[in-house]
């Protein structure tokens, strides 16, 4: 039937309008819902995984596996949506939240991508029930693999739910469409055709034209309407000439605002990140000098990036800029008093305010951007727009980079931890075979001589072997013997009575008394005079002596640790040192290697000293640049680890900046710096050593190339090519 009547064909036109735009927006609405809650439910997801794994990662390792089902089953009541978790480790179930039982069908059905990545996966039930399947690798894999269900039945009711609610506001809006429109057509159509007649004479290109009213009735009104839309329509167009340049100017900046996210994305390290960022919004704003503040994830490390410089400031300086920070809720002017003077670069001190764009991420605080004003200029409102734009999505990025920042802090203090045994820095294969040595000999009251070059550590040693004793809550007493003439040895070991020798005033307690039930520990044993050895060998056979001039035996409970530099076998070839007291000293031996002996060990003692000299002087220092790393790997250090800690003290005094300089070295290590370094019991070419150090620091660091540079001092592109050029390869596994 074809319909001649414009009302009808209006009429006709709303209602197929409105049904179909209604219809439109309904499925877009709904499918935007719908795409929105299942975005929503991998985010949770990741969110939920990576909390659950990192707290179930030490339950893991220690084999709490109690604890772990207690996780579990919180998780699982603390979040409606999950529907199930479970812990799998070696194809073993750890623990699972399934009343009867685990399907088998479920376990194998999805796998992480590798140790690092996680992977989310749509299965479907043999009822016809969906869910979201995450498999997250925990602790890199090692601790197992965490997997989460995430029903869809919660998603498919709100979708259903808006869908209902779209029909019956369609219904609603088509009931007043038609209502309405038959009203007003049925008024319109009689004078439409005498306007249509008049609009027809109109030249559609010409937009100077106008109309005459033919009346003052509806369609006179409408004639004048008409002519004032043909007038704004003229307006708009001069309007949008005069921004087309605006325009095309948004469009760019819009362009390069999302070119810049998508490059930061694609970085995720927080100093790449940092300065990446400050590099392109110079371009973008007035004021170029820029500066950064970032968070980490308990707001008490502050980073603080500028184009000139990068510093971690202590946490007083900024404890009063925090809350300032925190309160602001978008793009602000501050007085440059905000913020203390050891915060922002120098370039800042001049600036008269300081704008300010907070970064946030789901409500918390990550950082604040900061543009020094030298004052009378203003940031424009699109710049402001553009800029808020890429800090908002870029704040996810930011925020991944600060977990990774922290992490790799994390990991940096717990290898300087793992490389230190009782105070002794070293992970040498020869310091490790002392450690298992003193781990066996400790709990015993066997006599040690410790033997090795002055300034290797022998009174460390002596008090690991303390410490790990069974005596370690009672006396360590040390006795250097070298720093106690002849006729005073004697009192400083036994004491003496009132009135033993001339200015024997009073009574005094000897050393080994103080010692009773612990330790003593005999320093330069090899100094100790012949008249002094037989009462010493006295006490060691019978733990028995008298004071000087007494006649009370005293009896003592000590375990006695003796060292020397001296070759006393060779003492007492030379008759210096008597034969019975050496083999009663020497039960057990413990022979100390020279630093030149481990020279992989010369990088972790030389930051352990600068961490601990750093903060002794207050400085910021926190590296050593690649010359000084080498002169310290190819000096000899006769005066081994006292050598190399007196030498750090020095450079950490006079370095001037954050990194240690072969400058700030001392004079002596510059004069050996030409001469060839050769290990002490091995003889080869500078290749052959270099070859050697990069095949034991590798070793030592699991064949973590990053590390293993870091360590060395050198650049990992440095590394590499050394690397090719010695043709070491990671040793093949079978």
């Amino acid at each position: 039937m074809r319909l001649k009547s414009l009302k009808s064909k209006l009429v006709i036109s709303v209602f197929a309008f409105v049904i179909g735009s209604g219809l439109i927006i309904s499925l877009m609405e709904t499918h935007r819902f719908s795409k929105s809650l299942h975005e929503d439910t991998i985010i949770q997801g990741e969110y939920l995984a990576q909390a659950v794994a990192l707290e179930a990662t030490n339950k893991i390792l220690i084999n709490d596996l109690i604890a772990l089902q207690n996780l579990l089953n919180h998780q699982l009541k603390s979040n409606p949506s999950v529907a199930y978790l479970f812990v799998m480790k070696n194809g073993q179930i750890l623990a699972h939240t399934f009343s009867d039982g685990i399907p088998i069908n479920l376990i194998d059905i999805n796998t992480p991508k590798d140790n690092e990545q996680s992977n989310f996966k749509r299965i479907v039930t043999d009822q016809g029930e969906y869910y979201h399947d995450i498999a997250w690798p925990i602790f890199s894999g090692k601790a197992g693999v965490l997997r989460i269900g995430f029903s869809e039945k919660p998603h498919q009711s709100k979708v259903a739910k808006l869908w209902l609610q779209m029909i019956a506001f369609t219904l609603g809006i088509l009931i007043l469409a038609i209502a309405t429109s038959f009203l007003f057509i049925k008024r319109i159509t009689k004078p439409l055709s005498a306007l249509a007649e008049a609009a027809e004479k109109v030249d559609e290109m010409n937009l100077e034209l106008t109309v005459e009213p033919v009346g003052p009735d509806e369609v006179g009104r409408l004639t004048t309407a008409f002519n004032k839309m043909i007038g704004r329509i003229r307006d708009y167009t001069r309007r949008i000439e005069n921004n087309a340049l605006d325009l095309e100017r948004a469009q760019s900046q819009t362009i390069r605002s999302f070119e810049i996210i998508r490059k930061i994305w694609n970085q995720d390290n927080l100093k790449d990140v940092s300065l990446y960022l400050i590099n392109k919004l110079q371009k973008i704003v007035v004021c170029s000098e820029l500066a950064l503040f970032i968070f980490s994830s308990n707001k008490e490390v502050l980073f603080v990036f500028s184009e000139s410089e990068i510093k971690r400031p202590k946490k007083e300086s900024f404890e009063s800029a925090l809350p300032v920070l925190t309160q602001l809720k978008g793009f602000t002017y501050l007085n440059k008093d905000a913020f203390s003077p050891a915060l922002v670069p120098g370039s800042f001190h001049s600036a008269i305010q300081i704008a300010t764009f907070p970064i946030n991420h789901e409500n918390q605080l990550l950082g604040a951007l900061l543009v020094a004003c030298p004052g009378g200029c203003t940031c424009e409102t699109k710049e402001q727009d553009v800029i808020g734009l890429i800090l908002k999505h870029s704040s996810r990025a930011i925020r991944r980079a600060i977990f990774r920042e922290e992490e790799m802090l994390n990991i940096a203090r717990h290898v300087d931890v793992t490389t230190a045994y009782c105070g002794i820095v070293g992970k040498d294969p020869k310091m490790q075979s002392i450690y298992k040595l003193i781990e066996d000999i400790a709990p015993t009251d066997t006599t040690v001589l410790i033997q090795g070059e002055s300034g290797t550590g022998k009174e460390l040693v002596a008090g690991a072997i303390h410490q790990q004793s069974l005596r370690k809550n009672n006396p360590f007493i040390v006795i250097n013997c070298s720093a106690y003439p002849a006729t005073l040895l004697e009192s400083e070991l036994f004491g003496h009575e009132k009135g033993a020798f001339t200015g024997a005033v009073r009574q005094k307690i000897g050393r080994f008394e103080q010692a009773h039930d612990g330790t003593a520990f005999l320093d330069e044993i090899g100094e100790i005079p012949s008249s002094s050895q037989i009462k010493l060998l006295r006490v060691l056979q019978t733990q028995k002596f008298e004071r000087i001039g007494g006649e009370q035996t005293i009896s003592v409970d000590v375990r006695i640790l003796a060292a020397t530099n001296k070759d006393l076998l060779q003492e007492v070839k030379d008759g210096n040192f008597r034969e019975d007291l050496y083999y009663r000293l020497n039960v057990i031996p413990i022979n100390l290697p020279p630093l030149s002996e481990r020279r992989n060990d010369i990088p972790l003692q030389a930051r352990y000293f600068m961490r601990r000299f750093a903060a002794e002087q207050g400085k910021d220092i926190d590296e050593f640049s690649s010359e000084t790393m080498r002169l310290l790997l190819n000096y000899a250090w006769p005066g081994n680890v006292r050598e190399l800690e007196n030498c750090i003290e020095h450079a950490v005094v006079l370095a001037p900046g954050k990194r240690i300089e072969a400058s700030d070295l001392p004079s002596g290590l510059h004069l050996s710096a030409d001469v060839e370094v050769t290990d002490r019991t091995e003889t080869g070419t500078i290749k052959d050593n270099e070859a050697k150090l990069l095949k034991e620091v590798l070793a030592d660091c699991d064949w973590n190339k990053k590390e293993a540079a870091r360590r060395l001092g050198i650049s990992r592109n440095t590394l590499y090519r050394k690397l090719k050029k010695y043709q070491i390869s990671p040793p093949t596994i079978h």
